[in-house]
């Protein structure tokens, strides 16, 4: 649907590969035992060059580090909470391309659902330095807080005291876009897929989106940007 094509990746921890769109790294697939029970999710992963030092930041912000950091063949990597129970990656290594060198199939940004986008962006700031403004750009805008650089939109977080009300029944958690050219037509190929679509096509701000189900019910969202 998104025009990937795989290769194998580390698999200290179990079958992993990566996606890749015309020779460029875009995503991460790995597999945990069934018995588990884990529900198929997207992580997000924010990059540091001190792994350890943001798992520190983080728990002094009464976050919590579940795993790690722990170091493997790409560099080293933690899981963790922010105190809203929000799950994220944190992975320290070789710095990969930006998403603008892969227009369709990439992922775009990453947009954090909670109840407070402010407490969130205090946390998130302080931990990843996203209040330096040499390297980040913040501001309010479409009922979110964006996180910009290099003059694109890098992160949003979304909630709160917004104009839209936070469904307080659904945890808070980050959610993945990708760039697709159309779609209503990443729609229909993901129906054709055995896919479904979770929440129909709507014109943003951003661009057209459609929440989409993978087959094993791993939620995802498509976006064809405007501009």
């Amino acid at each position: 649907m998104l025009g990937w094509e795989f290769e194998p990746g580390p698999e200290r921890w179990g079958p992993y590969c990566r996606a890749v769109r015309d020779g460029v790294g875009v995503a991460g697939l790995g597999e945990v035992a069934a018995s588990w029970e884990f529900p198929v999710a997207w992580t997000t992963y924010f990059g540091t060059d001190d792994a350890d030092l943001v798992a520190a930041r983080v728990r002094e912000r009464t976050g919590m580090v579940v795993v790690g950091p722990l170091a493997f063949d790409a560099g080293r990597v933690a899981l963790a909470t922010d105190p809203q129970g929000a799950s994220f990656g944190v992975w320290q290594g070789r710095p990969g391309p930006v998403a603008d060198l892969v227009p369709s199939g990439a992922l775009v940004w990453s947009e954090l659902r909670t109840s407070d986008a402010f407490a969130a962006a205090m946390f998130y700031g302080a931990v990843f330095t996203w209040d330096d403004p040499s390297r980040f750009d913040t501001r309010w805008e479409h009922d979110r807080v964006l996180l910009l650089g290099g003059g694109r939109v890098l992160a949003s977080l979304y909630g709160g005291g917004t104009e839209a009300a936070f469904d307080p029944r659904v945890r808070p958690r980050w959610h993945v876009f990708f760039a697709v050219p159309d779609a209503d037509e990443a729609a229909r190929q993901a129906q054709r897929l055995g896919g479904s679509i979770a929440t129909p096509a709507e014109e943003t701000p951003y661009g057209r989106v459609v929440q989409l189900r993978d087959r094993e019910g791993g939620l995802f969202w498509a976006v064809a940007r405007t501009g």
